[in-house]
């Protein structure tokens, strides 16, 4: 089973530019999370899930303390929070930085872990 927790839209001071270093940025975060969602389909009782509610307020915490100089970094910590969770066999975590280049949306990095 997966879950997808899409768009979630984050303040940080993020960037390698001294400029960047005094104010903060938006990054977006898109997270899918992979585990056997057997025994929720069997029981519909959360604690046979993964409390995404939970994850997520863990990573708004740590995300909107830290300072970043790269947005692989915040991947890196967001999918470290994830794997924290020994039921989840696979995460994937996109942070996009918008307004990044001139002439671009965004820039993003997709980093992936499994156990």
């Amino acid at each position: 089973m997966i879950i997808n927790i899409e768009n979630l839209r984050l303040r940080t001071v993020v960037g390698i530019f001294e400029w960047e270093k005094n104010i903060k940025q938006d990054v977006v975060i898109n997270i899918e999370i992979e585990f056997d969602g057997t025994k929720a389909i069997e029981s519909d009782d959360i604690e046979h899930t993964i409390d995404y509610k939970s994850i997520t307020k863990k990573i708004i915490a740590e995300v909107e303390e830290k300072e970043y100089n790269l947005i692989e970094r915040i991947a890196g910590d967001v999918v470290r929070i994830i794997m924290e969770d020994e039921r989840v066999e696979a995460a994937s975590v996109r942070i996009d930085k918008p307004g990044a280049l001139r002439f671009a949306d965004s820039v993003s990095v997709i980093h992936t872990e499994s156990r």
